[in-house]
């Protein structure tokens, strides 16, 4: 039985980890690719954050899923985290979703 405790605590970490990472690639292309495109004529920020903040998006949308499929969080919150995910510093308040 403890290993499922630890199992389900580590989806929850991974999940947490990976939208983390996704909420910072969305502020860097937000605050500092986007500026830089548009401010100082280099497209090619947006275009290289934009494709990493892609990836990273498609994995919080995979773990979101892998959470729902093993009922470690429930559909309505699993719909506030992908509304949270759409929101600048939103996937940040993703702990309090899944404790």
């Amino acid at each position: 039985m403890n290993d499922d405790i630890t199992v389900a605590e580590k989806d929850v970490k991974n999940f947490i980890f990976v939208g983390k990472t996704e909420g910072y690639s969305f502020l860097v292309l937000l605050f500092i690719a986007m500026p830089l495109k548009y401010m100082a004529g280099y497209p090619l920020a947006v275009r290289l954050v934009g494709s990493l903040h892609g990836i990273f998006f498609i994995a919080f949308m995979v773990t979101l899923f892998i959470l729902v499929k093993k009922n470690r969080i429930s559909l309505e919150n699993a719909t506030y985290a992908f509304l949270l995910s759409l929101v600048p510093f939103g996937t940040f308040y993703l702990n309090r979703l899944v404790k």
